[in-house]
């Protein structure tokens, strides 16, 4: 599924039952944040409670677009997920580490790091999971 905008591109990839990665191209920016902020909560709805943000080709953000990550963070927080940004352009990565949002939000150089420290995440969840229900561990 993909929205275009006059700026901003969004594609949507299911890469596992609970995961997508949102390519994002374009600025993000007061006129522009409604659509990829629309995009990520439907694939929110559709189940995909963790997504990757592929940054790599954002020209711009502005204080809407970050006010749209804090967004989708809680967003997905609320659904049992995570949020994650990867491929994050230097320039832009410097707006994010100003504002702290860098501290709230997992920043990855690539988006299969980001999957990969999903996947961890998630393993340790779940083993975390068994343990506090007493499945596999030995008695």
């Amino acid at each position: 599924m993909s929205q275009v905008s006059d700026t901003l591109d969004t594609t949507v990839r299911y890469t596992g039952k609970r995961t997508a990665v949102v390519v994002v191209t374009g600025d993000v920016d007061l006129h522009t944040a409604p659509v990829l902020r629309a995009e990520a909560l439907t694939a929110v709805g559709h189940g995909a409670s963790h997504l990757v943000l592929d940054m790599a080709q954002v020209d711009f953000v502005d204080s809407t677009g970050l006010s749209t990550l804090i967004v989708l963070l809680h967003a997905t927080q609320e659904a049992g997920g995570s949020l994650r940004v990867a491929r994050v352009p230097e320039r832009l990565l410097r707006m994010v580490t100003m504002t702290g949002i860098s501290e709230l939000l997992p920043v990855h150089d690539t988006v299969a790091d980001a999957l990969a420290a999903l996947d961890m995440d998630q393993g340790a969840a779940e083993g975390a999971d068994e343990a506090a229900d007493g499945v596999g561990s030995s008695r």
